[in-house]
């Protein structure tokens, strides 16, 4: 066969001899020859002798000197009491040195022991010796030292060539491993069950297969040398990036070996082609110059090799060819790619009323083909379900903090009254959201991931790695594996092969609560690719991945992570860091994203943090940071970090963090970089947002319809969060931020057509009863119009009554029977309108008792009220008077959903908390200390939580000098402070009002 040309000089007769840098072509190797095999040098030997050495006095020489200076440490026979009662002298605390001693002793005993044991039967990796890692390392070494002059040394694991290397530089992974993504994207399963002893007989094996591929022939003019990828077994996956730096000298020499390989036919039938994609059970033939303890120079002959192995290596050799013939330039078949997880069949029930939801969104668009199209809403955010929910879900929570803030007067004047309501793109933005967000699909992601992280736990094992995961069109969840890990917990199930985890939609939603960290914060919705949603687990991937397209396009889906990163419900203590984009992002989430100027910030900052992570690692004794983040210290460690890098490095930049994201998937570190061309260092993913909203990946089989958030849908999310600070655009005189949007005529003259009681139990006043089976449809979409007196949005009312989705024409039905159910004012307008938004809207004559009650109270305290005593006292007892109980308070099961996306359940008590407030301080200015106390009872009754009013209700009672009543309601109050506690102002209060109460709280306790 011809031969392969080598370009390389250290090829020749000096193989270990480092080569000089050049600008020439690519190094090339021979065709695999026979070479000579490396003699042991005087300096092998000499590390032996130490080893030796450094061997007998810690495994024999620390016993026999603690025995002959020391002696036993522990008591003949068992203590008795008065052992217990002896004073603690320094014979006392030596002889507990000394058991640590002895303890330490045995631990690196059994760690030299599996150590010897794994590299004498060459059985593989060796056992890991709980809690010993930086002991493991050390013994791993010093054996490994030993043995090297042997026949047996072949088979220990790497790190023979950087004896005496510092602990930190030492805690790669002990094998070769698949570099990126050999179990996330491989088909083939039938991975060779190589071990760290495999490289041994691969000595052989190359030697035979290069002596018939050469006719049994000549002496070589070259070392030939081989690396076999083998499993990770639990590690990290190495990449051809760090094979290059530990063997090459340099990382940016993984070309080399890429270029010596490409397109070359793998054991498994696949090919490389790419850089980033290799796969264990693979064969790398690396450059001459290659030098390092797992590499394996090839000897003359391999008699104990199977012949099946022999001629897996034949083949690979005679492939050598490859790139000077024309050979195959694209993917093979068997080339790795992403595969979409097999659907169930669908159970065999009839075809449902309204059409199925699109993957992971419940409640999402129309029925397709409909001609509305999203009706002037953003589509960005129609179509990421788990996005929307995740920032509906954090602007709420916002909401809620303002309305408690401005409620206990931590901003002037606005006394837990309803944030602004929003307009033009901020409106059109939260329509969307309501519309799109999928809070089932993030709480069932988010159950079944932390259940599963409690089985696995509960089982005593591992985390496995996970690259993705797919939300299926049935609502099942696949996760796919960077390699097969057993079989998995029940639910779960083994999916379509051995790489993926499926969990079925009516299994998670048996999952309760679990108290225990999130396994895999990092997953985050790229996109849809055939019904199911993507989630790459950015924190996983062992490199970069980079990003190319156009600045606009990239800046959208750099916007769309870092929101839902920032947002989601599937993640603990997320850091974000970005660099070169979105300044304006920190109000979405002050506590997780930060930004940073530059390249040179990005690199000292995320230095220190590498190595910080690596050194906590290696003292735990962990992998990576799956196997501490379900232990012990899970809520104290390994939190994740999310670094999204817009700016496009430059080389030498591109270079360093090429060099600091090497080891970043096993330490909870993800970079995401943009990048104008497809050329990055050390990165491990390659992907293209198009023009057309495509995300592109063919080397890992990805054609997505990309997940979104241009630049002025990020700005109006923006805006809705900002204006939901309690700070935001507050003056502090407490004016015009307490009006409400909607104020009542509450004087005898605005008597409304109709009247819906909404606080406490449904009642509708002024019309008929509907008929027929949609009466409590209609029920529903008026008490949704009432709540909203600026208008719903058509596609807001029709998800919240079919979070499931439903045709154009069933809604239209329903809103004309709910337009002839309201009926007509007496001046012929319809009492349900259209405004020029093309919103859904009440006219005036339809009106709630919320409506009256937000009328009352503002005119109570800043409308007519504020001048006239007599007409505040009535106006707040009237107030009152309306309040019967809980919001909807007979609402069915089921039903009004959507209000989970409200914060009326704190607005109203608020309200009714401050009505209650103001009517007390009203009794109290006349002395009428029990009207007070009737009022306040009259408002815990809807607010049992508001401490102002049980501080309010304590002064009252004070005022009555009755003792015994203040002495009883302060037991009371300690009775439902449970074990928390009474707060700290209310113990304060009850110190000035009853010095005695804690006597009290004594003699109960």
């Amino acid at each position: 066969m011809p031969r392969r040309r080598t370009t390389s000089s250290a090829s020749s007769t000096a193989p270990s001899a480092p080569s000089a840098p050049s600008s020439s072509p690519t190094p090339r190797n021979r065709t695999p020859q026979p070479v000579r095999v490396r003699r042991r040098s005087f300096g092998d030997f000499v590390k032996a002798f130490f080893a030796f050495v450094a061997l007998a006095g810690l495994v024999a020489g620390v016993p026999l000197a603690l025995a002959l200076t020391v002696g036993w440490p522990l008591p003949g026979g068992a203590p008795s009491l008065d052992w217990l009662q002896r004073e603690i002298t320094v014979e006392t605390f030596l002889h507990i040195l000394t058991v640590i001693v002895w303890l330490a002793w045995a631990q690196f005993t059994a760690c030299v022991l599996v150590e010897v044991k794994a590299a004498l039967s060459g059985a593989g990796v060796p056992g890991r010796v709980p809690g010993s890692g930086p002991s493991q390392l050390l013994a791993r070494q010093l054996v490994a030292a030993l043995l090297l002059v042997g026949a047996t040394a072949a088979s220990l694991t790497p790190g023979l060539s950087q004896l005496g290397q510092s602990l930190e530089g030492n805690q790669r992974p002990a094998v070769a491993a698949a570099q990126q993504t050999p179990g996330l994207f491989a088909q083939q399963q039938e991975q060779a069950a190589a071990t760290a002893g495999a490289l041994a007989e691969q000595a052989g094996q190359a030697e035979q297969a290069a002596a018939r591929a050469d006719g049994g022939g000549s002496a070589a003019h070259g070392d030939t040398k081989y690396y076999r990828i083998q499993p990770p077994e639990g590690r990290h996956h190495d990449s051809l990036w760090e094979v290059a730096e530990r063997h090459l000298g340099d990382g940016r020499r993984y070309k080399e070996i890429f270029e010596l390989n490409k397109d070359r036919v793998q054991p498994d039938g696949s090919r490389l082609s790419e850089a980033s994609l290799i796969r264990p059970g693979w064969i790398m033939e690396m450059p001459g110059d290659a030098r390092g303890g797992e590499l394996v120079e090839m000897p003359d002959e391999a008699p104990n090799v199977s012949e099946q192995v022999q001629q897996q290596i034949s083949d690979y050799a005679r492939s050598g060819d490859h790139a000077q013939g024309g050979g195959h330039t694209g993917g093979g078949s068997g080339d790795a790619r992403v595969s979409l997880p097999e659907q169930r069949p669908a159970p065999a029930t009839p075809a449902p009323a309204t059409p199925a939801p699109s993957a992971g969104q419940e409640h999402a668009t129309p029925a397709a083909g409909q001609a509305e199209a999203s009706f002037g809403l953003p589509e960005a955010l129609l179509a990421a379900p788990l996005l929307a929910a995740g920032l509906l879900g954090a602007l709420g929570r916002r909401r809620r903090q303002a309305l408690w803030q401005s409620a206990l007067g931590a901003v002037g004047g606005r006394r837990g009254m309803e944030p602004p309501t929003p307009t033009g793109d901020a409106q059109d933005v939260q329509d969307a959201l309501l519309v799109g967000a999928d809070p089932d699909g993030v709480r069932l992601l988010d159950r079944s991931l932390r259940g599963l992280a409690a089985s696995l736990a509960a089982e005593s094992r591992a985390l496995p790695v996970v690259y993705a995961a797919w939300m299926s069109g049935n609502g099942d969840l696949h996760l796919q594996l960077a390699q097969p890990a057993g079989k998995p917990p029940a639910p779960w199930q083994l999916g379509q092969d051995q790489t993926f985890w499926m969990l079925t939609r009516a299994d998670a939603e048996r999952y309760e609560e679990a108290e225990t960290a999130a396994p895999y914060p990092g997953l985050v919705s790229l996109g849809t690719m055939d019904d199911s949603r993507l989630l790459l687990n950015l924190e996983a991937v062992p490199g970069i991945v980079s990003l190319s397209g156009t600045e606009a396009d990239r800046a959208a889906v750099f916007a769309s992570v870092a929101a839902e990163l920032a947002t989601n419900g599937w993640s603990d203590r997320m850091t974000i860091t970005l660099v070169g984009f979105g300044d304006d992002l920190t109000p979405l989430a002050p506590n997780r994203i930060r930004h940073l100027d530059g390249f040179e910030d990005l690199f000292e900052t995320m230095s220190a943090e590498t190595r910080q992570r690596r050194g906590a690692l290696g003292a735990a004794g962990h992998d990576s940071v799956l196997t501490g983040r379900t232990g012990p210290a899970q809520h104290t460690r390994w939190a994740p970090h999310l670094v999204l890098l817009a700016a496009q490095p430059s080389d030498e930049e591109a270079l360093r963090l090429a060099e600091l994201a090497a080891d970043a998937g096993r330490l909870g570190i993800g970079y995401l970089v943009g990048t104008g061309g497809t050329d990055l260092p050390g990165a491990a993913w390659e992907m293209e947002i198009t023009g057309q909203g495509r995300l592109l990946a063919p080397l890992l089989g990805l054609e997505l319809d990309a997940q979104l958030l241009p630049v002025a849908q990020q700005r109006a999310v923006v805006e809705l969060f900002s204006d939901a600070d309690p700070e935001h655009g507050s003056d502090g005189s407490g004016g015009s931020g307490n009006r409400p949007p909607f104020l009542v005529d509450v004087s005898e003259q605005g008597r409304p057509a109709v009247y819906a009681r909404l606080v406490g139990t449904y009642e509708i006043i002024g019309l008929d009863a509907p008929d027929g089976d949609r009466s409590a449809q209609l029920h529903e979409a008026l008490a949704l119009l009432l709540l909203h007196r600026e208008g719903v949005h058509p596609r807001v009312l029709s998800s919240a009554l079919w979070p499931r989705g439903v045709t154009e024409d069933v809604r239209d039905a329903l809103l004309d029977r709910l337009r002839t159910w309201l009926g007509t004012d007496p001046d012929g307008g319809a009492r349900l309108r259209t405004d020029a938004t093309g919103r859904l809207t009440l006219a005036r004559s339809v009106v709630s008792d919320l409506d009256v009650l937000r009328s009352l109270y503002y005119e109570a305290t800043q409308g007519r009220g504020a001048g006239s005593r007599q007409v505040r006292g009535r106006l707040l007892t009237d107030a009152l008077v309306l309040v019967r109980g809980p919001l909807l308070a007979d609402r069915p099961e089921g039903r009004y959903r959507w209000l989970t996306h409200e914060i009326i359940d704190a607005q109203l008590p608020l309200l009714v908390a401050d009505t209650g407030l103001a009517l007390c301080e009203f009794h109290l200015e006349r002395d009428r200390a029990e009207k007070a106390i009737e009022a306040l009872n009259a408002a815990l009754r809807t607010a049992p939580a508001d401490e102002r009013l049980w501080h309010e209700l304590l002064r009252a009672t004070h005022a009555t000098d009755d003792t015994d009543r203040l002495r009883a309601l302060a037991a009371d109050l300690i009775g439902r402070s449970g074990a928390r506690g009474l707060p700290p102002r209310t113990e304060a209060l009850l110190d000035e009002l009853l010095p005695t109460w804690r006597d009290g709280a004594a003699a109960a306790g």
